[in-house]
């Protein structure tokens, strides 16, 4: 054989190499593919779950979404408990824009990005926006902590039951963490970011829901 002609190792190796370069494209072009099926949206983060890095959390690639007005499915259905003890219901998001953002304390990206949530809910709480955490995981405990730490003034659920999660099922991944939705006045999700947030997106976000 002609020492430059390749040999089946090396072919292999090749054809492995072209495969995974277009199975990255594939994934990447699926998470910024405008309605997107929640099937294929949960199979893109198992993917990135199943990463071997042991995050101990499906980490999104912070591709964004907007629903327009007419493809809006009905108002989320959310009932939880705040962890103070507040509860609330379906009602208390409407006549209002709404921010939640799923998050648990061990979470890496939800350290970065919560001095921003809270400058954005700063901002916008005089436009009427409120801020609400999702947490998925901690005891109340933990939660304060996170809160004192990062200075949070917006408060969160305490959905160790998943029960805010559940009201949200096709729009957030099961374990997709962080994920930030906003709602719009009528409850409906207008927009959803997968992973961490840029503050210019999320601010942009909150604006365009704000001004229909």
């Amino acid at each position: 054989m002609d020492r430059n002609t390749p040999g089946p190792e090396t072919t292999r190796a090749t054809l492995t190499s072209r495969r995974t370069i277009l199975a990255a494209g594939g994934v990447a072009l699926t998470a910024l593919t405008m309605g997107l099926s929640a099937c294929a949206q949960e199979d893109a983060l198992a993917k990135q779950a199943k990463a071997g890095d042991n995050k101990n959390y499906v980490a999104g690639d912070g591709s964004v979404t907007e629903f327009a007005k007419t493809d809006r499915k009905a108002a989320v259905g959310i009932k939880g408990t705040l962890f103070d003890g507040t509860a609330i219901a379906p009602q208390d998001l409407l006549g209002k824009v709404t921010v939640l953002n799923f998050w648990f304390a061990a979470c890496a990206p939800c350290r970065v990005e919560a001095p921003i949530l809270e400058e954005l809910h700063q901002e916008f709480k005089s436009k009427g926006v409120q801020f609400y955490g999702v947490n998925l995981r901690d005891e109340k405990a933990t939660a304060d902590a996170f809160d004192q730490t990062f200075k949070l003034t917006y408060p969160s659920f305490n959905d160790k039951d998943g029960a805010v999660l559940l009201s949200v099922s096709g729009i957030v991944p099961p374990g997709a963490v962080p994920t930030t939705l906003v709602l719009d006045k009528e409850g409906k999700v207008a927009s959803r970011v997968l992973g961490e947030i840029e503050k210019s997106t999320l601010k942009a976000l909150i604006t365009s829901a704000v001004a229909e």
